[in-house]
This record gives C-alpha cells, structure tokens and sequence, in this order.
C-alpha cells in the first residue's frame, strides 16, 4: 500500500507543482484597484507565447480533456464529450469557437488574438453557427441542441455551468489586449449590437455571471495548462475573480452608470488635444505610451480640456478616461506627429 502511494504521489507531483499560479505571479497588481489594476495585470499577462491557428487542435485537446474519458474534449456549449480526433467544419464535429468573436475588432484568426487559448473552447460545429458573432445576455428561445442555452438576434446566453467562464474569458480578453504593439485595444461595454466595434457586452450580465458561476476544477486545469505548457501567460480572474469588481464594479453600480459621450480631436495631433465633456461626473484623463507606461494624468473640465502633447516623440499614444466616482473607462488610441 505504501509503495502504491508513494508511486501514485509522483505521478500527481507535476499537477500539484504546476497547479496554482507562482507565488509572485501578482505582486504588481496587490492593493490596486480600478484602472491601475488592470494595467498592472495587463504587463503580467501580456507578451505571451503565440501558436498559429492550426495548432489550437491540439492545445485543445489538451486544456480542454473530458477527465472521465482523456480520448475526448468537453465542448463549451453543450457540456457533451466528443472524440479528439472529431474536429473539423461538419455536422457532428466540433471546431474552435472565438469566445470574443473575431469579428468584435477585427483579428480573424491571427496571432496573437486570434489563436489565444485562453479564449477559445471546443464547441459543436452547429452551436457555434448559431452562436454567431453574437454579445453574451440573458434571455431569448433555447438553442437547438442545447440544455440552458438561449439567444435572441442580438445575444447569446450559455448554459449555467459555463457561465463564469464565459465572463472571465471576455475580461481576460479585455486586460491582455489594450491596443499596444498592433494588438487590438478590446472593450467591455455595458450593451449588446457592439460589433464590428473592438466591444463586447453586456457588462453587468457578465459581471453577474463572473458571480454565480465562480471557477471549477475544469477551468483552473485549463488555466494551468496554458500557462505551463503553451502561452507561459495566465487569465487572472480564474486565480482571482474578485479583481473583475475591483476593475469595473459591480453589477447594480454598472447599470446606474451613463454611457459617456467625448470628443476627442484632433487625430493624429501635432501639439495640443482637445476633450469636450458636457456632464456631472468627475473624469480624469490618463496618457500611456506603448509600453503602458504613464505619461500624463490630470482632469477633465466639463466644457473643454486641452492635453500638451507637444512634448512627446511621435507614435502611438493612449488616453484613457475614467469616472472617479465609479469603474466607467473608455481608451482612444492618438497619433502624435511633428509639425
């Protein structure tokens, strides 16, 4: 008996090594919250290993392994198992569902966006079709084929059990990419009809779900397989999911919040930017380059504010606008030119 355990012990010791994030992975992001958190988290996770498109097949197969039976996956959608090696475009196969739909900023299926593991999942050919490029909701008919997944022309809801996953999956999505190096600059909005805009929504739907459904052992596996044997990057709101509120609220703060309309011009800018705001919130304003560090901060007035650029190189800027009063941010992305 002795024997046997110690064997079964070496067997599981490279799960047990490997089956929580390193000790420091998050020192960077602790006592942060708001924009600051995301941006901490952002310079953890970004810069991950890239695959192409073609062998997300096999990393697949891998993170996503149905641990009753290790020759097939669990498909997202339907929580069915189905074979590996029965991948591909027909009826009864299953293929590589965007979770951020592709078409929500453009990426199609190129690296790094486009192949990231941490986003796509094994699903049914046929409730992949129907899932469409759709934002994520309560509500609509059942979808054939399914057990508690519904949708209406413009969102989709999957069943209960995937629902957290579901959400974590678009906040990592919107962390890991912030329109640095070429990459997409992705956004959680708190409304549906987003695409071809880089958005997906709905905000305080997702942000219920990341509630009600917290992680399970299936999705910490993913996380850790990831991370050790492909992208070396983690999603961390699977390690943390409270860091989703601390970033964008909660949900009732989410639905008192007004979907903020600035001007910001002009585009590219030699010297001097320009915000109109017209509101009662408190707004600041934050320039980062495109490492992510910061440059500028200050506040927003509520007629015009201008923002002295002149003094950086030329290239690619952020300003991000945040509400203080509550998690409400949006990002523009500034082209700085000479005179």
């Amino acid at each position: 008996m002795i024997k046997k355990f110690t064997l079964l012990f070496f067997i599981l010791l490279p799960y047990f090594v490997f089956s929580q994030a390193p000790a420091d992975y998050y020192n960077s992001a602790q006592g942060k919250t708001g924009s600051e958190l995301k941006t901490a988290l952002y310079n953890i996770i970004k810069g991950h290993k890239e695959f192409s498109y073609s062998a997300l097949w096999d990393i697949l197969s891998n993170t996503d392994q149905d641990s009753a039976n290790t020759s097939d996956v669990i498909l997202i959608y339907t929580g069915l198992s189905r074979a590996k090696t029965k991948h591909g475009g027909n009826l009864g196969d299953w293929n590589r569902e965007h979770v951020w739909a592709k078409s929500h900023g453009g990426f199609g299926n190129n690296p790094p966006c486009g192949t990231d593991a941490h986003h796509i999942r094994p699903a049914d050919v046929k409730v992949n079709s129907l899932r469409g490029n759709l934002d994520f909701d309560n509500g609509g008919s059942l979808v054939a084929g399914t057990t508690g997944c519904y949708r209406t022309s413009s969102s989709f809801e999957p069943r209960d059990a995937v629902k957290g996953d579901v959400a974590r999956m678009i906040f990592y999505m919107a962390t890991r990419y912030e329109g640095f190096n070429g990459e997409p600059d992705l956004e959680v909005v708190n409304r549906v009809n987003t695409s071809p805009a880089p958005e997906m929504g709905k905000l305080s739907t997702l942000l219920q779900w990341n509630k009600q459904d917290p992680p399970d052992n299936f999705e910490k596996r993913r996380n850790n397989v990831i991370f050790k044997d492909y992208q070396h990057n983690r999603n961390p709101y699977i390690d943390h999911p409270e860091y989703i509120e601390k970033i964008w609220g909660s949900p009732t703060a989410v639905n008192n919040i007004p979907e903020l309309s600035l001007e910001v011009y002009p585009n590219p800018v030699v010297d001097k930017l320009n915000i109109i705001y017209s509101g009662n919130l408190s707004l600041e304003y934050k320039v980062y380059n495109l490492t992510g560090n910061l440059i500028k901060t200050g506040n927003l007035n509520n007629v015009k504010t201008q923002i002295d650029l002149s003094g950086l190189p030329n290239g690619l800027f952020l300003i991000r606008v945040s509400a203080l009063s509550t998690n409400w941010n949006k990002t523009y992305r500034i082209v700085k030119l000479d005179k």
